[in-house]
Formats: C-alpha cells, structure tokens, sequence
C-alpha cells in the first residue's frame, strides 16, 4: 500500500506518515520548500522537495512511483504564499480559472484537480482518527462564567467568520471579539486578542460550517497553549471531532499548571454541560 503526503510545516506530516508506516503504508512526501521539516526525509520512502505552485512536479512525483492517494497534512504560512509560489503553466492555468483565492475555494479546486489527475484526495486523519478531538472538559479548571458566555457568544460569531471563510478562530473577552484570524495565522490572533484582554480573555476555534475534512481542519497543540500564557488568554474551546489536538497529554498538563482551561463541544455550546446556557 502506498500513500502520498503534500508536506507543509508543523508535526502533523510527522505523524501521520509514521501512523502510515505502522499501518503497512509506504509514504511518498511531496514537501513544501520553507515549510515542511527536513525530518520527512527520514520517516518517508522518498521526498521530492517543491516550491508552491510546481504541480506539474509534484503529480509527475507521485506517478512516477505509483501513488494513487494522497492527503495535504501540515500548514503553510500564509504570508509566504505570495514570496514563494513559483507557478508552473498547470498552477498559472488553475489560478486563472479561479474567481478569488479563499482558502476553502481554492484547496477544493486543487483537490478536483488532483483528482482529475487520477490522484484521490483523502482525509488528513483516515489514518490517525483518535487525533481529533474528543468532547468534554479537559482541565481540572472549569470555564468561569464570564469565560462561558464569551465561549458561547463566540462561537456562533467564529461560525459565521468560517462562513465567510476569513478564519477559523477568534479571541474573546468581556463579552467583545478581541481579534479575528485572518492571512496572519491563529498565534498572531492569540497575541493580538490578548494584549486587548484583561487575563481572562478565551479562544474560540471551529470548523468552517462547510469543513472539508480533507484538508485545513483547525488543529491545536501545546505551542497554542504557550502563546496563549504569554498572551493572557486562559480558555480554550474547540468543535469535539472537528478539531487536530498534538500533544494532548502535554497540552493537559501544561493547562492544569497555569490554571488555564480547555473545553471541547460535541454539537453546540448551547447543549454543553460545561457552557450550558447561561
């Protein structure tokens, strides 16, 4: 069995290609120059190292040595989008056809063209499901009820955000939105929202009403829980099986000892009995 990987930056190429492995699959990485991790090289069969827009580079990568399915795991800086791409005639023609470059657009668009090149596109945790986020409190402290209101009140405005796919989380304190995600990426928002806060501000992070699972789904880790300290935001809730958690034990822990909190909801904050209604 084998599987191909569009490798962008972070841990989650890391794990999912070692759960593959596990799994009896030979891993094809497909590795996003300025992005993805030098360590793929060392968990995959091969690594063909690519600038964004070179698809003609990458379906030839994953023909040549047979793949049939691949998933896009890890991240890319937005921001670097515009300095790196090196468009090849395929990219140029793609982007051309396209009436804007939201992420949810775009990345479905480049799904069908893979697709269309006899490349399915898979999930990004079919092979790693318990990595998603599983619903309840997860901390030994409890949201205040200040902390809950803003939960609920944010989560309903995120929603809409994902809608109009601009983020996929915001920062909440005293009943305002403190920062909204944008191009900059969910650190960014933490700091900006939480120099605003007063220390007990909270991030809300969902999934898109239309989340493609596929690809882009919020993901959270201990690194989101160190910026979150620095910043001043002690809540965290996140959409129960909707959401990629890294190092949850770490995470856990690392909240439990700054006094922080994190609440994952299966449906909606209404029907929490951690939020409740209030």
């Amino acid at each position: 069995m084998k599987v191909g990987i569009i490798a962008g930056n972070g841990q989650f190429p890391l794990l999912f290609s070692r759960a593959a492995k596990e799994k009896g699959y030979r891993v094809y990485a497909a590795a996003i120059k300025n992005e993805a991790t030098a360590d793929v090289e060392g968990v995959c069969e091969e690594t063909e190292w690519l600038h964004i827009g070179q698809v003609k580079k990458l379906i030839r990568f994953f023909r040549t040595h047979g793949v049939a399915e691949v998933v896009l795991v890890g991240g890319v800086t937005k921001t670097h989008v515009f300095r790196d791409i090196r468009p090849d005639t395929k990219a140029v023609a793609f982007l051309a056809r396209m009436r804007h470059t939201h992420d949810d657009t775009l990345l479905s668009a480049f799904a069908r063209l893979l697709e269309k090149e006899g490349l399915a596109v898979r999930s990004s945790t079919f092979l790693i499901p318990e990595i998603l986020a599983d619903a309840g409190l997860w901390t030994r402290k409890r949201p205040t009820a200040s902390q809950a209101k803003d939960m609920r009140t944010g989560w309903d405005i995120a929603k809409e955000i994902g809608r109009l796919d601009v983020g996929q989380c915001i920062v909440m304190g005293g009943g305002s939105v403190l920062a909204v995600e944008a191009i900059d990426g969910t650190d960014a928002t933490i700091r900006r929202g939480g120099g605003l806060g007063t220390g007990d501000a909270v991030l809300v992070k969902v999934s898109k009403p239309t989340q493609d699972m596929r690809f882009d789904v919020p993901a959270v880790g201990l690194q989101t829980l160190q910026t979150m300290k620095e910043a001043g935001v002690t809540g965290l809730v996140l959409e129960a099986g909707h959401a990629v958690v890294f190092d949850r034990e770490a995470m856990v822990a690392y909240a439990n000892e700054n006094g922080m909190t994190i609440v994952a909801v299966d449906g909606s904050p209404a029907s929490c009995p951690v939020l409740g209604k209030g």
